[in-house]
């Protein structure tokens, strides 16, 4: 199968895709603008949880790769996706399949993309987005991104610098708790408000319960609930 994905105003490129390889979305984007937006030359990347391989691809067009893309996935149909995808567009790449870190064991980069997921669980199982895709993130969202992020420094050469991104569907405010202990600089370079999709809002009951724990940040308006998606840039590691 294949997905068209919008790299801009437009740019359109199509996408391999296959049951239970996750969809780019508007994370997808807000990483790969707070990287084109922060990262001025060419580096060695890593794209951690790659999917479709779309964040290398795009990327690589922007000339930022510097020789060429590293990326992995826990999925084996992701990987097959990610090095048609690579292929189609002729970008240089290295793709493995494995859990977070464990295919790069030893090997460090200027650059890592992390898009893995970092919702509730509870939402994640009744959402849209997760169909066939792993989601063991825990009632807070925070069990993998916390890992991700306490490990990258390992992964990072001296002066490297890591993307992350946020959602409100998580408890926000631990997951920059872990990021600030790991990491001296950590910046907000990306933000963006979206309104509850309607598949979530049958499931407001169990939000607003996950909200009152503390679990996600719910923000109600006018009638309305309020998501949104933030990226963060981490560097200096302590």
């Amino acid at each position: 199968m294949e997905i068209k994905f919008a790299l801009g105003p437009g740019k359109e490129i199509t996408l391999a895709s296959a049951p239970g390889v996750f969809t780019p979305n508007m994370t997808t984007s807000l990483l790969i603008q707070a990287v084109g937006s922060t990262v001025g030359e060419p580096v060695d990347l890593l794209d951690l949880g790659c999917g479709t391989g779309v964040v290398g691809v795009a990327l690589y067009q922007q000339g930022l790769i510097k020789t060429k893309v590293s990326a992995s996935d826990l999925s084996e149909a992701a990987v097959k996706c990610s090095r048609d995808n690579f292929e189609r567009y002729a970008c240089p790449a290295e793709v493995r399949c494995g859990t977070l870190f464990e295919p790069w064991v030893g090997m460090k980069f200027e650059v890592i993309v992390d898009d893995i997921s970092g919702i509730s669980q509870s939402v994640a199982d009744v959402s849209p987005w997760f169909q066939g895709v792993p989601c063991e993130t825990g009632e807070d969202g925070v069990d993998l991104v916390a890992e991700i992020i306490r490990s990258a420094p390992q992964y990072l050469k001296e002066g490297g610098r890591f993307f992350f991104p946020v959602l409100s569907l998580s408890s926000v405010d631990r997951i920059l708790q872990v990021a600030r202990e790991t990491f001296f600089t950590v910046e907000k370079v990306g933000r963006r408000e979206w309104p509850l999709p309607a598949e979530l809002k049958a499931h407001l009951p169990l939000l607003r319960k996950l909200g009152a724990e503390g679990a996600i940040s719910l923000e109600e308006r006018f009638g309305m609930v309020v998501c949104y998606t933030e990226t963060y840039l981490a560097m200096n590691p302590y």
